[in-house]
């Protein structure tokens, strides 16, 4: 029942919230004590989404983020960072960056959500991760070699390193120029997040004309 609460949201959401201006810290957003670096060419600005694959919330963030994401401009840099807080969270945030390193992620990223939250399967094994990625061009070991690859392992450290500095104590989060955070608390819903975002972006490029 959520998801057409959701697009019933989507459309009443924000209605005094239309610019950079009308946003209040600490209220809408909070601003992280120390910045986060940013990976993003000049002239970009990064929204970062904070997420776990087995977090209904962040399943159901889905939906309103892609609709967002269609439409956005081209000076947003857009990533997605898997959560690392330890258990099925790491498990699965390998599972996102061996998907990355193999050159199936965009294929995969919406499947691996159905399937644990509609299919019910946990994707917590590495053989069953591996079994799920064969379905897309890879071999079950070359899924298994990625998994448990040095770099893969790098990339989740990495990940536990900006999760903390974020002090991230749960998901869907969404990270506007490694500075503004939005969580659905601050948004006062999920598909309000997106909007929010929107508007941080309009207040990082308002203050670099500054």
């Amino acid at each position: 029942m959520l998801k057409p609460l959701m697009l019933v949201l989507a459309g009443l959401a924000l209605p005094g919230l239309a610019n950079a201006q009308s946003l209040v810290e600490g209220e809408h957003y909070e601003v992280l004590p120390e910045a986060i670096e940013t990976h993003v060419d000049e002239g970009q600005i990064e929204v970062t989404e904070a997420f776990w694959y087995g977090c209904p919330h962040c399943y159901n963030l889905e939906e309103p983020l892609n609709a967002w994401l269609a439409e956005t401009p081209e000076d947003i840099s857009f990533q997605r960072m898997p959560a690392t807080m330890g258990g099925d969270w790491n498990k699965h945030a390998r599972a996102f960056y061996a998907a990355e390193a193999l050159g199936i992620l965009d294929a995969i990223h919406d499947d691996f959500f159905h399937a644990i939250h509609e299919e019910g399967q946990r994707l917590t094994d590495s053989g069953d991760i591996a079994d799920f990625f064969s379905d897309y061009g890879v071999s079950e070991e070359e899924a298994l070699q990625a998994l448990d690859s040095f770099a893969v392992k790098s990339r989740v450290n990495q990940a536990n390193t900006r999760m903390r500095t974020m002090r991230l104590m749960g998901v869907p989060a969404l990270m506007v120029d490694g500075r503004y955070l939005v969580t659905p608390s601050s948004a006062g819903s999920l598909a309000n997040m997106p909007q929010i975002a929107e508007a941080l972006v309009d207040k990082v490029r308002e203050e670099r004309e500054e």
